[in-house]
């Protein structure tokens, strides 16, 4: 008898499989609460007053909201991971350039998440690193196994935990600061221009946020799927921002768990530290088994165990040598959800046909040199740099579609 990918790695979800609007909600607001906003937040903070931090952070929240809400819709009307969503724009082989591209950075990501909660674990109980790295790895992939139902009980926990806690501590860090008067009152010794500052806060989630199909698939409606994912980039990734801001500008320190270790928070703090890391990198790691599933055609829990092994193994290395480069891979990520949505929406007018329908093309080279030229948009033409890709890969992606005559597929 045939084993059921329960994951749908290789089909769209199927209607029966779907969940509610607070399920895809709490797996959503899991994937935001991610330590690297609060590092963005911390830098934001320390070069904007505190009112034109809030503005910042709420117009590139929204943004990154309109971005992966676009994405959330197609991802619910069709069923399909953001892995099978390239292949109408892409060609089914030109999808493994995206899928390798989004596996690579999500296992780099996980493994520098699990260096991130090992460090400083160590520091405040003196457990061994290595030790630490061990066991939080195997347990990060263990539950990535269990799929979309593991990441939304995780979410349910790790969500309100890291709200109440962090909030709780941030209420401290306004005081020791003289209160919002003090906040409101901050001025930066060194002030980020507003175009550099919008750049910091989209970019530093909208590599990620091209990963919002993998979720949003299991979604029961095209509304919850996006009304989920615009709370979760606007509000959840906000709050992430305005900890790290506070932090920075109260003790110098962006991660909330390194500000409560100051303020004597111990256990708290580790409590906050792991849970924060744990969904993201439950999210990274699920997300990497699906791009790379849809290379190998192998099921996606082989997979998942395989990069959480790598991850785990190479995660000191990683943490130590491995972040520059994962950013900057990261920056290629944006364009490749730039296609799919100038595909979607503008080409295919909000009609895909049925997935197992489509004979898919191999190859659709004018995709992979939109994607090419997007990049280079983002990285050389002035401006901000994450809109100036998005716009950039999505007008040369449908100025060649309609340029040049396309053999039917």
């Amino acid at each position: 008898m045939e084993k059921v990918d329960s994951e749908f790695s290789l089909q769209p979800v199927p209607q029966v499989n779907r969940n509610g609007f607070w399920k895809i909600l709490a797996v959503m607001l899991g994937f935001t609460f991610f330590s690297a906003s609060m590092w963005s937040g911390g830098t934001l903070g320390n070069g904007l007053s505190f009112m034109q931090f809030i503005w910042i952070v709420l117009a590139g929240n929204l943004i990154l909201g309109i971005y992966t809400g676009a994405l959330a819709y197609i991802a619910a009307k069709t069923g399909l991971s953001t892995h099978l969503l390239t292949r109408y724009a892409f060609g089914e082989k030109g999808s493994y350039l995206s899928s390798l591209l989004l596996g690579v950075t999500q296992v780099g990501w996980f493994g520098v998440g699990v260096a991130m909660f090992a460090i400083p674990v160590q520091k405040a109980t003196d457990i061994n690193v290595y030790l630490l790295i061990v066991i939080s790895g195997v347990l990060m992939t263990v539950t990535a196994i269990y799929g979309i139902k593991a990441l939304a009980i995780l979410g349910i926990v790790a969500v309100p935990s890291i709200a109440i806690l962090g909030g709780y501590s941030v209420l401290e860090a306004t005081d020791t600061a003289g209160g919002i008067q003090g906040l409101m009152g901050y001025q930066p010794h060194e002030a980020l221009g507003l175009a550099a500052a919008l750049t910091i806060c989209i970019g530093s989630f909208i590599s990620g946020g091209t990963l919002t199909p993998d979720f949003a698939r299991f979604a029961r409606t095209t509304r919850s799927a996006v009304v989920s994912t615009v709370i979760a980039f606007f509000l959840g990734n906000s709050l992430m921002f305005l900890f790290g801001a506070v932090g920075a500008i109260v003790y110098g320190k962006a991660d909330i768990s390194d500000v409560m270790f100051l303020q004597g928070l111990i256990v708290p703090a580790i409590i906050v530290l792991g849970l924060n890391i744990w969904t993201t990198n439950e999210n990274a790691l699920y997300a990497s088994s699906l791009g790379f599933a849809n290379i190998t055609k192998i099921s996606k829990n082989k997979i998942v165990i395989f990069n959480g092994t790598i991850g785990t193994i190479a995660a000191m290395w990683l943490y130590n040598n491995f972040v520059e480069f994962l950013t900057i891979l990261g920056s290629t990520l944006p364009s490749i959800g730039a296609i799919v949505l100038a595909d979607y929406f503008l080409l295919k007018r909000g009609n895909y046909r049925k997935f197992e329908e489509m004979k898919f093309k191999a190859v659709n080279w004018i995709a992979i040199i939109a994607w090419a030229g997007g990049v280079a948009t983002a990285n050389f033409v002035p401006g901000i740099p994450p809109i100036n890709g998005l716009l950039g890969t999505a007008i040369i992606y449908v100025v060649l579609m309609k340029c040049i005559p396309q053999r039917g597929e």
